[in-house]
């Protein structure tokens, strides 16, 4: 891609995240929204493949539906309370239909649908963006208006995301697609604590962004998009293939990884608001995310790939990505947990 244009529409996401960030009127921030679709919709289909033009379709048809559906209950609240301000979403009716079409915007199950689909059929950095920058600007959204929003709506949201995540994601074999069944886990993780320590959410998605970005950018050094292609990594560079299985773990909450973080915290919380049940359904579906992530360690680090692979050798394929970003990346999604006390202290 022209690099110009690669930086007008980077400019651009940037632009309508910022918007979105910026404004207490719902038209701006519906125009931030609206924005930044269509800025990574050319970064979707720049390859000119079929898939990746079909994933740009599909994500350009959900987000309109879900921009068309927060523009009609601003709307609808405006009608019905005179107010144009993001915070004062007063009416029930106006309320549910934004939560619902911010759920559609970041994958949220049960709309969840569109986002292995459209993942799958990306390349791994502009899958990075879809993953991770395209999730804030709906979630400062979500967090401005979550104390207008129904409790239990929120809490069967969080619920059925991280159930969903980690059902979904037991049995693929496309290295994207488990990446979009972990994001829509982490999604529940950071959706359920939100009504009672908002603080919590920003740090999960912190956290979450972080070690996504590492994943992304090792999958990309290493041009793995299957599990049977990551059975190669060790040979080409060892030491990658272990901070892969680190930072893969980290994804799947294991203590002394930064992943635990989060976890624990939000864990942590829903006890102490006297939600037991509620806390334990969430750390057993965290098992189940944690199995295909060991799946992913196991094929890395503890199988050989057989002797008549059909691929390019990969370690015969020289790498032109930075990794200065990917080593920062691995770092930060491996090394936090110990500043949890500090982070704390800064949150409160």
């Amino acid at each position: 891609m022209n690099p110009y244009v690669l930086t007008i529409l980077l400019s651009s996401l940037g632009l309508g995240t910022t918007l979105t960030f910026a404004s207490s009127h719902w038209l701006l921030a519906w125009m931030g929204l609206e924005i930044n679709t269509l800025a990574i919709l050319p970064l979707m289909a720049q390859h000119h493949h079929p898939r990746a033009v079909e994933a740009a379709t599909k994500y350009f048809l959900t987000q309109a539906t879900a921009a068309a559906m927060i523009l009609f209950a601003s709307t609808t609240n405006a009608w019905l309370a005179g107010e144009w301000d993001i915070n004062n979403l007063s009416h029930p009716l106006a309320s549910t239909m934004v939560i619902a079409a911010l759920a559609l915007k970041i994958g949220l199950a049960p709309v969840h649908f569109w986002m292995p689909e459209v993942l799958q059929g990306l390349d791994l950095l502009t899958g990075l963006i879809l993953s991770t920058w395209q999730k804030l600007a709906p979630f400062a959204l979500i967090i401005q208006i979550a104390p207008s929003i129904d409790p239990m709506l929120l809490t069967m949201l969080g619920m059925a995301s991280t159930l969903v995540g980690g059902w979904g994601g037991l049995n693929q074999t496309q290295l994207r697609k488990i990446m979009a069944y972990s994001s829509i886990a982490h999604m529940g993780w950071m959706i359920i604590i939100l009504q009672y320590a908002p603080q919590l959410t920003l740090l999960a998605l912190g956290m979450y962004i972080f070690m996504t970005s590492a994943a992304f950018m090792t999958l990309k050094l290493s041009s793995a998009t299957k599990i049977s292609t990551l059975t190669t990594t060790w040979s080409k560079s060892p030491i990658l293939a272990t901070t892969t299985a680190l930072v893969l773990l980290s994804l799947g909450g294991l203590p002394p990884l930064t992943g635990f973080m989060p976890k624990w915290l939000i864990l942590q919380e829903l006890a102490k608001q006297d939600l037991p049940l509620t806390a334990t359904i969430m750390a057993l579906a965290a098992l189940l995310s944690l199995y295909f992530y060991l799946r992913l360690c196991y094929a890395m680090t503890l199988t050989i790939s057989p002797g008549t692979i059909s691929l390019t050798t990969p370690w015969r394929v020289h790498s032109t990505q930075l990794t200065l970003p990917l080593a920062l990346s691995t770092t930060a999604a491996l090394g936090l947990l110990p500043l949890t006390p500090a982070i704390l202290l800064m949150a409160s």
